[in-house]
């Protein structure tokens, strides 16, 4: 049986839910470097709202990103960012992707794409 206080059995319980490693990815990709709810919402078709809000408050809550409110406007908006532990997450996924190319994938756009700005999303 695998200890709770190994350092792998902590982190798949950060980032092993389903839906995290995608919205990490998802505020990665293109140049922004925030994107509001409703942006994270269409760029991610199949998750439920209820289910986004919920990983985003479990991603904040570990570091990996940032939320701002702007109250300002009407609806107020909410805001996230990666952290630097979120940015730095990033080249995990990036290492993810250069393992599966050579393990699992045969895809000659991703290996010739960087995951910013592909459009097969």
């Amino acid at each position: 049986m695998m200890n709770k206080n190994c350092t792998i059995y902590r982190s798949y319980d950060i980032i092993g839910k389903k839906w995290s490693l995608l919205v990490l990815f998802e505020l990665y990709r293109h140049d922004m470097q925030e994107k509001r709810y409703s942006e994270l919402k269409r760029a991610l078709p199949g998750i439920t709202p209820k289910l986004l809000s919920l990983r985003l408050k479990e991603l904040e809550r570990e570091g990996l990103i940032t939320k701002t409110i702007d109250a300002k406007t009407f609806p107020v908006k909410s805001i996230y960012k990666l952290t630097k532990s979120g940015e730095e997450f990033i080249d995990i996924i990036k290492s993810l992707k250069k393992w599966s190319l050579k393990w699992h994938v045969k895809s000659a756009h991703c290996k010739n794409t960087d995951c910013r700005y592909c459009d097969l999303i």
